[in-house]
């Protein structure tokens, strides 16, 4: 057994251990967190084939690499790390708030689209697609699917996750973390992504940015 395969048991281990204290304490956090952890698992599915079909991509170029390791770091720790500590042991029960019963439906109102959209956005991109900052062999410019009208769909998509989790997890540390960090990430990472593609496609990349929004479609187009 290689070590990265001992290592994955390991980590695959200790997180069905997490899930089940999780589930445990279903009583005390309420519903919303096993659709938390539902989400949380949904966004690993989607992602896993095109991150594990992509590491056979040669890397041409990468871009800001320490600085891109931070702040994936950042989100991590305040999108998935705090949630699982705080709901399998109450780490942060003080910052608990109370909330109606109904109130994990509106997350999952932010869920449903942002799910959908984050599914689209990796189908859409294909081998294109990498979690850091980087140029592949053989990049190319998508501008079909979603990306027709979106230049960053994907990141909808987590601005939509993260917006669901003051909804599924009463807890004002926890429901702002996800937030906070990932708006860190989107505010020093969407730059330095979006002169990356002016470097590697030139005016071609220009007359995409000019009929399409970073987040959403430009309404008057």
């Amino acid at each position: 057994m290689t070590p990265q395969l001992v290592m994955r048991s390991i980590m695959t281990i200790i997180m069905i251990g997490l899930a089940g204290l999780i589930l445990w304490r279903l009583q005390i956090n309420g519903w919303g967190s096993i659709v938390w952890l539902a989400s949380a698992v949904l966004m690993m599915v989607i992602r896993s084939p095109y991150a594990a079909r992509n590491t056979e991509n040669e890397i041409t170029e990468r871009f800001a690499v320490s600085k891109e390791r931070f702040l994936l770091l950042l989100v991590s720790v305040g999108g998935t790390l705090l949630p699982v500590l705080h709901l399998s042991t109450g780490l942060l029960l003080f910052a608990n708030y109370e909330a109606p019963n109904w109130l994990p439906v509106v997350g999952i109102l932010f869920l449903v689209p942002g799910f959908w959209l984050f599914w689209r956005s990796h189908a859409d991109l294909g081998r294109n697609w990498s979690v850091t900052t980087e140029l592949r062999e053989a990049h190319t410019l998508v501008s079909h699917g979603v990306y027709k009208h979106i230049r960053h769909p994907m990141y909808s998509a987590i601005w939509l996750i993260f917006l669901a989790y003051p909804f599924l997890i009463q807890n004002w540390i926890v429901g702002a973390a996800g937030i906070v960090s990932f708006a860190i990430l989107y505010a020093v990472r969407v730059p330095i992504e979006e002169a990356m593609m002016r470097h590697e496609f030139g005016i071609e990349y220009e007359e995409y940015s000019s009929r399409t929004g970073r987040l959403w479609p430009q309404l008057s187009k």
